[in-house]
């Protein structure tokens, strides 16, 4: 959550990094590895991208998981991984203009920086709300919570893939086909066991905004988030509306996160005696780099579950559904 700031000597180092870069790797062999090199920014999106890619592609992601991604700022070494990639991947919606700006300054002439999430939203779906107010301009970006969503950027990784590397248009199209199901699997388990919580319970104070589109598009009730516009910690007054909404309607479970613990939702959890459940995540995905968990899917089965049974549900159907990869992947993950 750290910002670097950049300065003149800082902006040297960035286009001196790009100015020597190769733009090349070795395979284990010690061969020039040839393949597409994918700069990814979040997380979901890197694990999406190389459930699509599998081994014919590498993808490398940017912002280091548990790192708050809306303040995220790049640091130097980042614009070497730039100025090689051929394809450049980012949520866009606001969520990483450093990272586009300095990707602007970087990239080689014919590599496409593409912003799936503005791609694939309309402007007339944006979702504006606590921690993103429209006069501020930037609607909340977290689409790949929805697996509707997830799908799109898939198909939008998988065109510019196929784009990229068409003697690959096959293989990218059944890893696409591949993830659409399970994706699909994913959204029919989460229908199917939220109707085992209890009638008027579908309600989430978070402590992010991370679930908006979500809950539109699944018939849940966000009643709000412990994380102003300015990602502060919000007003004492807010946090008395907060206590008197959870209390007027009976919420059960408040969800926190365990990559940022919140004093303020534990006030909340206090004063009401709703249940303060601490490890729910947004784009830090569970385990390690290498886990069968570790990846979109994981993290998102992850999550359904904890709402619903922290919501008095039972996640009957999730609870079955497999993570392990259906493609092979060496994408990096920043820690």
């Amino acid at each position: 959550m750290r910002k670097t700031k950049l300065g003149a000597i800082g902006m040297a180092l960035i286009l001196s990094l790009a100015a020597c870069s190769s733009g090349s790797s070795t395979d284990s062999s010690g061969e020039a590895d040839t393949r597409p090199l994918i700069a990814t920014t979040v997380s979901p999106i890197t694990s999406i991208a190389a459930s699509i890619a599998g081994d014919r592609a590498r993808v490398e992601g940017i912002v280091p998981e548990g790192t708050n991604s809306h303040t995220f700022e790049p640091s130097p070494k980042v614009a070497k991984l730039l100025s090689d990639a051929d394809l450049i991947l980012v949520n866009g919606l606001k969520l990483e203009d450093p990272t586009i700006k300095m990707a602007e300054a970087n990239k080689k002439s014919d590599t496409q920086i593409v912003e799936i999430g503005t791609l694939v939203l309309p402007e007339s779906d944006y979702i504006y709300d606590f921690s993103f107010p429209k006069e501020e301009g930037k609607p909340n970006p977290h689409l790949w919570t929805d697996p509707s969503y997830a799908i799109k950027y898939a198909g939008v990784i998988r065109d510019q893939l196929s784009s990229l590397d068409p003697e690959n248009v096959d293989y990218y199209a059944e890893n696409f086909a591949t993830f659409e199901q399970q994706a699909n699997e994913l959204s029919a388990a989460v229908t199917a066991d939220q109707k085992s919580v209890p009638a008027g319970n579908l309600k989430l104070l978070t402590y992010h905004d991370a679930y908006a589109y979500f809950a539109k598009n699944y018939g849940w009730t966000v009643i709000g988030a412990i994380q102003p516009d300015n990602f502060d910690d919000p007003a004492p007054s807010e946090v008395a509306r907060l206590i008197d909404q959870v209390k007027a309607e009976n919420v059960t479970t408040i969800f926190g996160s365990e990559v940022f613990p919140s004093a303020v939702l534990e006030e909340v959890g206090r004063a009401t005696g709703a249940r303060y459940e601490d490890s729910l995540r947004d784009d830090d995905l569970p385990g390690a780099p290498g886990d069968a968990e570790h990846s979109w899917l994981g993290l998102m089965k992850y999550n359904y579950r904890t709402m619903i049974s922290g919501l008095g549900g039972t996640p009957t159907q999730l609870d079955a559904i497999t993570v392990a990869p259906a493609t092979s992947s060496s994408a990096v993950y920043p820690q």
